[in-house]
């Protein structure tokens, strides 16, 4: 007969401790040079839109932006109160990504307590969370971005909290049943309002919360005054996100039909998909998908066992299977940054894997497959630190700036290429004009024959003709040199018509390429050459 594991036996001390460290090492993760890498074109796009007031939040980012204004909002009060450096506007991701393992911590002991876990059970349960959660990869990667994904894993494991809390107080471990309408329903209301608001593909994490509610309290002893709270509740939610809706259904439409995003259906989605939850490697899935067997297994013998583990797949799957299918069906949507608040649930049904152990046996293996996870999730973590950034702005005003003289222009093509390389010159207080082809951001009515190529309603594609004219334009002619700064040509100027209409009375004086970014230098033909030294490329 196997031995039972005594109250905190030492092994749960040293997962305590082991735990701390572990925290410890997430959050340096979070924070190591988070001001080393220079804002990347999506990151730019959430700092210029908080540099606005609330009228250009709230009356123009809807004309051009998919997703609601409410984050950009978030960011704007932010860096009121924080500024809007480098390291302000980072720091809102960063505190939310450090937030959220206390957070995880907080929704294992809630759903301890629902399905009566013992105390010594618990206690290991809310440690492997605060681990699992701490060491996430993406929600690293996520923590260090000025974008909505780190609020949006917060706001989901509290959610998910919360709903345990609810469940609690309406079905579960109390002497006589309560009523649905508490404080505990009302914090669930808020949260899944907030979900929908702060991204388009809310509405997926929105439509699984509300599944798993109804797995874990709906009971048939509800009362008309439970349904009553229950609809009402819910409308009210609705009505509250009805404005974003009506931006996305405004937005959709361009999207669909000009998206950058391609999806091919493949075996290496199984790959791909499993990057959002752990490693993608076989030895951290395997320990993985053994932990989550265990803990179906094991809380299918206790009261509310069943429901806790079909609400928890429910949080961890639905969105990522809904994304994958309206890619498939509809238009692609789906990209893994988008689906990062999955990986909490998922975190949580791992965990409770190891901290349902009953026996010696069966603790140590629990214990040998979350080390084979922790260990996969460190390497990766670290490789992740050692990695170039996605884009490398620093380095093109570093190769930029000696070649740079007094009357030369950047000329930014498609215009929104134009934000990032803005942002990092005045992380380097460095100083080169720009103009943004056709206009600054964002670009409402791009002209005659100008259209969307990637479904941002605020960059366009401009025909040959009309930037034939902008290269001939008086203007333009009298640059010295023109350094054409290009991100995406492929896509808004396939047949380089912008570059050759200006090399017809200029010579090309030097080139830099990091993918995604591509600057050409053109000088006049007019003037004397620069020197050799200053053509070379980096």
């Amino acid at each position: 007969m196997a031995r039972p594991l005594p109250f905190l036996s030492r092994s749960h001390l040293l997962l305590v401790l082991v735990a701390i460290l572990t925290v410890a090492s997430g959050i340096g993760f979070r924070l190591w040079r988070l001001t080393a890498d220079p804002l990347w074109l999506d990151e730019a796009y959430s700092a210029y839109a908080a540099s606005k007031g609330f009228d250009f939040l709230w009356a123009v980012v809807p004309q051009y932006e998919t997703h609601p204004p409410f984050y950009y909002s978030m960011l704007r009060v932010w860096t009121l109160v924080f500024g809007d450096s480098l390291a302000g506007l980072r720091s809102l991701g960063a505190f939310c990504g450090i937030i959220v393992i206390g957070a995880g911590a907080w929704a294992a002991h809630e759903i301890g307590r629902a399905v009566a876990l013992e105390r010594r059970n618990t206690v290991a349960f809310v440690s492997v969370a605060a681990m699992l959660i701490s060491l996430g990869t993406l929600p690293i990667e996520m923590a260090r971005e000025v974008r909505p994904y780190p609020v949006m894993i917060l706001v989901y494991v509290t959610a998910i909290g919360t709903l345990f809390r609810v469940s609690r107080h309406v079905t579960g471990h109390v002497t006589e049943r309560r009523r649905l309408l508490s404080a505990a329903y009302g914090a669930y209301l808020a949260l899944l309002a907030l979900m929908l608001w702060l991204h388009n593909l809310g509405v997926l994490y929105g439509g699984s919360l509300g599944i798993a509610f109804l797995i874990l309290c709906w009971r048939r002893s509800w009362t008309r005054e439970d349904w009553a709270a229950f609809l009402v509740g819910h409308a009210l939610v609705l009505a509250a996100w009805s404005p974003a809706l009506m931006i996305l259904a405004e937005q959709a439409p361009t999207w669909v039909q000009s998206t950058w995003l391609r999806f091919s259906p493949s075996w290496k989605l199984v790959w791909i998909v499993a990057k959002i939850y752990i490693p993608p490697h076989p030895e951290a899935l395997a320990a993985a998908l053994l932990l989550i067997l265990v803990a179906a297994i094991r809380l299918g013998r206790r009261a509310e066992g069943a429901r806790t583990t079909a609400a928890l797949m429910i949080l961890t799957a639905l969105p990522v299977a809904a994304s994958l299918l309206i890619s498939w069906l509809v238009a692609p949507i789906f990209i893994l940054r988008t689906m990062a608040a999955v990986a909490a649930p998922a975190m949580l049904l791992v965990a409770l894997g190891v901290a349902t152990s009953r026996s010696v046996a069966t603790w140590l293996i629990g214990l040998l497959a979350l080390s084979v996870m922790l260990v996969e999730m460190v390497a990766l973590d670290a490789f992740q630190r050692t990695l170039k950034p996605q884009e490398d702005w620093y380095r093109v005003i570093a190769w930029l700036e000696p070649r740079f003289a007094a009357g030369d222009v950047v000329l930014a093509y498609p215009n929104e290429g134009a934000l990032p390389f803005r942002f990092a010159l005045r992380d380097k207080a460095v100083t080169m004009p720009t103009r943004p082809i056709p206009t600054d951001m964002p670009t409402l009515d791009g002209g005659p024959g100008a259209w969307n190529p990637t479904g941002s309603r605020g960059v366009f594609s401009l025909p040959k003709v009309r930037l034939e004219a902008i290269a001939a334009e008086p203007e333009t002619r009298r640059i010295p040199t023109v350094w054409l700064l290009r991100q995406g040509p492929w896509a808004y100027d396939k047949g380089d018509h912008l570059l050759h209409a200006l090399e017809r009375d200029r010579v090309q004086v030097g080139h830099f390429f990091t993918f995604p970014i591509d600057v050409i230098g053109l000088r006049r033909k007019d003037l004397p050459p620069v020197a050799a030294a200053e053509q070379a490329k980096p």
